[in-house]
């Protein structure tokens, strides 16, 4: 028997894509390696919720000798996962600022998917 489940996109919001690219080498490796199992409909190896930016959202949590790096995504959404937000973490909890932009780009996809 075959399994031919099919996988959704990725596709990043704004400037996740390029922030993601600004990671270093082994932390976008990794971020990208966790994007895949979540294609694949795994849960990534290190992630929590994050309700506040939208239902479904969830941080991909990487850590890189003292640093410690963030992807925030939606995958609950017909179309496609959604990065919504990539960045260093530099305290302990989510700044508000990241947190904002990333209920910004949600409300942006679930009014685009709402009206497909």
């Amino acid at each position: 028997m075959y399994n031919l489940k099919l996988e959704k996109r990725v596709r990043f919001c704004g400037s996740a894509l390029a922030d993601l690219q600004a990671f270093p080498v082994n932390a976008r490796k990794e971020a990208g390696k966790q994007l895949r199992l979540v294609q694949a409909g795994e849960d990534p190896d290190d992630w929590k919720p994050v309700t506040p930016v939208g239902a479904g959202t969830r941080e991909i949590r990487i850590r890189e000798g003292r640093n410690a790096f963030r992807v925030l995504y939606v995958a609950t959404f017909r179309e496609a996962i959604y990065v919504l937000h990539c960045f260093r973490k530099k305290t302990e909890q989510i700044p508000f600022a990241d947190m904002s932009l990333a209920a910004r780009r949600y409300r942006e996809i679930r009014n685009q998917e709402q009206r497909s």
